[in-house]
Order: C-alpha cells, then structure tokens, then sequence
C-alpha cells in the first residue's frame, strides 16, 4: 500500500487517529490528531508525543501481539481538563516493510467524564443537604426520649427546632423537584401570554408582609400598562418570588428593593425587541468573585447565613434553567457595600 493511501486513509477517520509502525513511529496522523497533539509529529517516535504510561503501554502490546488494546488519554484543551477513550487496531501489510502498524484513535468523552462528575457531586451535595437537618432531628429526639423526657420547656424548644428542620427539608425536596421538571421542560418553548406588570404587582403584594417583617420597602418602577411576553405564567412567577425574596432576604440592610420593568426596542442580548426586569438592593453586596458560580447548584456566598435564611442554594439555578427556556438572559451586578442588582432580559 502506498504510503498516499496510507495518508489518505488515516486523513478519513472522523476522529483523531495516528498509525504507528513497528518502527514505532508514528507514520500518519489526521487533521484532528495534528489540533491535538501538534503539527509536527509525522515520523516521531509515539512516545514522545503521547508521554503517558498507560497510551505508550497499549500502543506497545498491540503492536507486540499484532491485536487491539485500550486505554485512557488524559490532556487539558487550555479551558478544561480532557479525557479521550485510546482505541488501539492492528492494520497488517503497512509500515516499515510492510511488518504492520496499529491504528491509534482517540474519542473525546470529556462531556460524559463531566456529566458523571456532575452527578457524583449533586448526590454528594443532596446527601449533604439532608444528613444535617436528619442529624439535628435525631439528636433532638434521642433527647426527648431521656434527659428531656419530662422538661416541658426543653421539649417546647425542642420540638420548634425539630420543625424548622424538617421544613428546611421539605424546601430542599420541593426545590429539587422543581429542578427536575425545569429541566425537562427546558428545550420546550413556552406558549402562554404573560402580563409582566400584573405579575410583579401580585408577587410584590404577597412578599409584603416578609418585607415589612425585614424593614424593608418594596418600591416597583414601569409601565402601567400590560407588558406581555410569551412565557410559562408559573414559572415567570417563580422568577420573580425567588429574585425579590432573595433581594429582602440577602439585601434588608438596604432597607430598600426595588423592581423596575422597562420595555426596549432592540437588545442585543436576545437580539430583538425586550423586556428588561431589574431587581434592585441596597445592601452589604456580593464579593465579585462570586458572582460567575451564584447559579450553581448548592453554590453560596454565606453557607451559613443562607441556612439560617432558609436558602437551599437551588433557588438561583432553577431561575437560570427557567430564563433559558425562555430564551432570555440573567445578568448579575454587584459589589461590596453597593448592592446587588440583577437583571432578567425576555425577549418581546
């Protein structure tokens, strides 16, 4: 076989492929193999291109026993860490005297290495979530059960303690769920007409009595008339609860929130004709270096001050999923003794 067919073929393979002879150089490699590993690397040695013990051993057997071979090629792309399954092919009749050659292709699995990994930490951080309040629940009841078994006082505390885990627990479960059916819906574009302006009016309405508890004057800034969008009239209610709450919650040094709503010709964020819902406080403020992860499952800026408020740390991602399906946008402002600011962007 000419050593153009030879190019040719390996040129052909979908993935990054390099074929290494008994010579142990490497005789061909493709287009993908030459993004990954380099320009240069026709007719150098395999190992050292590849440099990792465990691609070099296959590579080795294979071309030892003339038969295939697996293995596992780790790298980093410059953004993240790779991870590439090495599939190994004996090819007889090529290479250095025609002594054969082992086809070497790498199949990036980095989406499933990480969609794995995103699952081994969301039931890490779910069992985490549940063992603290489940703890506290059984530490309480063993004490009701001996040296407080006749203190009324003790039992009172107890009992109140008790329920207030237990309703922690039941957020986390219902956020969860809530979660789970965001998420399924999510490439599912909503129908519904949605009234904006009469949303956060009933949402600012029923978070009053929170607000008024904090300190805090609820003051909403827009247009009197209907401003509609096409959306989920659950879900952008959902929106508003989680982002106003949050602001009287996180934000009552303020003693301030503030809800704007303006309508736009053009934004280029949606690339149309928005809507632009601007949730406002005047409190402490988010370090700036927190601000890229706030929308990460379980992710807070204060563990413990978000426990005692009550936060799940899911509230901020169910909002992401519920903006993408929406095929809007959520920006968020903040520095320390500034405030906070966060803008949902809906296309119109």
């Amino acid at each position: 076989m000419s050593e153009t067919v030879i190019q040719d073929l390996v040129a052909a393979v979908p993935l990054p492929a390099l074929l290494v002879d008994q010579s142990e150089r490497i005789l061909a490699a493709n287009t993908e193999a030459r993004t990954l590993f380099g320009s240069q690397i026709t007719g150098r040695h395999f190992a050292t291109i590849l440099r990792q013990p465990q691609v070099i051993e296959a590579i080795e057997k294979s071309l030892r026993d003339k038969a295939g071979a697996r293995s596992k090629y780790l790298g980093n792309d410059g953004a993240q860490d790779t991870s590439f399954d090495v599939t190994c092919r004996y090819v007889h009749g090529v290479g250095a005297v025609e002594g054969g050659a082992v086809l070497v292709s790498f199949i990036d699995v980095t989406p499933v290495e990480q969609a794995s990994q995103m699952r081994r930490d969301f039931v890490a951080n779910v069992s985490h979530e549940l063992r603290t309040p489940l703890t506290a629940i059984m530490g309480f009841i063993e004490t009701l059960r001996g040296p407080a078994r006749d203190d009324a006082a003790a039992r009172a505390r107890f009992l109140e303690i008790m329920e207030q885990e237990a309703s922690r627990m039941n957020r986390l479960v219902g956020d969860l769920l809530s979660l789970n059916r965001v998420e399924t819906d999510e490439r599912v574009r909503p129908r519904d007409q949605v009234d904006l302006t009469a949303q956060i009016a009933s949402t600012l309405n029923s978070l009053r009595p929170l607000a008024e508890e904090a300190g805090v004057e609820l003051i909403s800034d827009g247009p009197e008339h209907l401003v509609n969008v096409t959306g989920d009239t659950d879900q952008i209610r959902q929106v508003l609860t989680n982002l106003i709450e949050n602001a009287i919650k996180y934000g009552s040094s303020g003693g301030e929130v503030r809800v704007s709503l303006t309508e736009v010709e053009r934004d280029p964020a949606v690339r149309g004709p928005a809507v632009r819902l601007l949730v406002m406080d005047k409190g402490a403020g988010i370090d700036p270096i927190h601000l890229p992860r706030l929308t990460e499952r379980f992710y807070r800026v204060d563990s413990h001050r978000s426990r005692q408020k009550g936060g799940t740390g899911l509230g901020l991602a169910i909002v992401k999923h519920i903006i993408n399906r929406h095929r809007g946008r959520l920006r968020v402002e903040s520095a320390l003794g500034a405030g906070t600011t966060f803008t949902v962007i809906l296309p119109r």
